[in-house]
């Protein structure tokens, strides 16, 4: 039965290792340079002149004007926008980032003519730099990370190595379990590299299993969205969508697009904030099409996801509120996306555990270079050693 379990273990970590070596190097690399990008890159992520908060809005009500709570950049978002379409074309999506601190920039994902970041000075809305979306190494190593380059083939693969590691895993624990316990962790140093490498594979592979099976699952996740439809559908809970707007009157739409012009961007925002209050708007995704909702993600404050889940869905052409859901209440798939996400990537447990992901990164790629190791010397091992033995003698 073990040299079954060995066969499985080392033909799986043969084909497929490679690509947790990929992921677990490049996992760590991203956890420690994107603090650093925006570290060496100030122009970029820090306003030149901090934004200050307008802390009320006024909105209309039933009984006259209501005082709306709302944090937004002194910068109009719509003058901003209207901005980013004379240059990219009126057919522009873009999806706004606020500032979440008096010192960031107002940040705006463009897909357009162009694809790309803009970081503009929330406070006089003047441009401060671009990026495009496969500019930099850290795009370079996030698409590496998330899609093996591949885009969503990519994403199908990974979801797929996912799984072989949890029976990589399974045969390396039935390899290293015991027969008696507790178990000896030993790593002797002193009996030449292969020695050391053997025990170091051996021995940590074991402690760290769960550690690993618990950031690629999460990443398996992350990368396929599937699995979250998968999940909500065997709790039986239908997913949650954006809603349809109204019906329109017939002849009002023109190849789906409304003629006419969907109200101001921060009108909207204000809307979206008057239905979570407490919350922190994280992301405005704007589409020219009237026929489709505006999108306002919201960070309240018991979501432990660092960009906010909860959703308000409106209509551009009104400002109408057509739905709001709290990430609490979202479907399983999707509200387990708050708790995965953050232990992914680190955040969920501050420093300390973004140091745990980069470790564990760390080790996954050198557990997977260190087997590789061991199967070549091996066999090289075993060639010279048949190359050395007269004709006709069997091993």
């Amino acid at each position: 039965m073990r040299k079954l379990w060995l066969s499985c273990h080392r033909w799986l970590a043969l084909s497929l290792g490679w690509v947790l070596i990929v992921s677990g190097l490049t996992g760590a690399a991203l956890v420690v340079l994107r603090p650093l990008d925006q570290w060496f890159h100030p122009e970029l992520f820090v306003a030149a002149t901090p934004a200050c908060s307008a802390p009320l809005a006024c909105e209309p009500g039933a009984g006259g004007a209501v005082a709306v709570a709302v944090a937004r950049p002194l910068v109009s978002l719509e003058h901003v926008r209207a901005k980013l379409a004379s240059e990219f074309g009126q057919q522009a999506s873009f999806s706004f980032r606020p500032a979440r601190a008096p010192d960031e920039t107002l940040q705006v994902l463009v897909r357009g003519k162009w694809r790309g970041t803009v970081f503009i000075d929330p406070a006089s809305g003047a441009e401060q730099g671009r990026r495009g979306e496969h500019e930099g190494a850290v795009a370079l190593l996030y698409r590496l990370h998330s899609a093996l380059l591949l885009e969503q083939t990519g994403k199908a693969v990974l979801a797929c190595v996912a799984l072989a590691y949890v029976l990589l895993m399974v045969t390396g624990l039935m390899l290293w379990w015991p027969r008696k316990w507790p178990p000896s962790l030993r790593v002797v140093l002193h009996k030449g590299l292969l020695r050391a490498l053997f025990d170091v594979h051996r021995t940590g592979g074991a402690l760290l299993a769960l550690g690993l099976c618990v950031c690629i699952a999460s990443g398996a996740y992350l990368a396929w969205r599937p699995i979250g439809g998968w999940i909500s559908a065997a709790s039986g809970v239908p997913r949650v969508v954006a809603p349809k707007l109204p019906e329109l009157p017939s002849g009002a739409a023109l190849n789906g697009v409304m003629p006419g012009e969907p109200l101001p961007l921060d009108t909207l925002a204000a809307r979206a904030q008057s239905a979570f209050p407490d919350g922190r708007i994280d992301l405005i995704q704007y589409t020219p099409r009237l026929d489709r909702p505006l999108t306002v993600r919201l960070h309240v404050p018991d979501d432990p996801h660092p960009n906010g889940r909860s959703t308000v869905w409106l209509d551009p052409r009104d400002g109408a509120i057509l739905a709001r859901v709290r990430w609490s209440d979202l479907d399983p798939g999707t509200r387990i996306n708050s708790v995965v996400y953050p232990l992914h990537t680190g955040e969920l447990g501050g420093l300390v555990w973004q140091v745990c992901v980069a470790v564990l990164g760390v080790a996954l790629g050198g557990l997977g270079i260190s087997g590789l190791w061991l199967w070549l010397r091996r066999r090289g091992a075993r060639a010279g050693a048949g190359a050395g033995r007269p004709s006709g003698v069997r091993p």
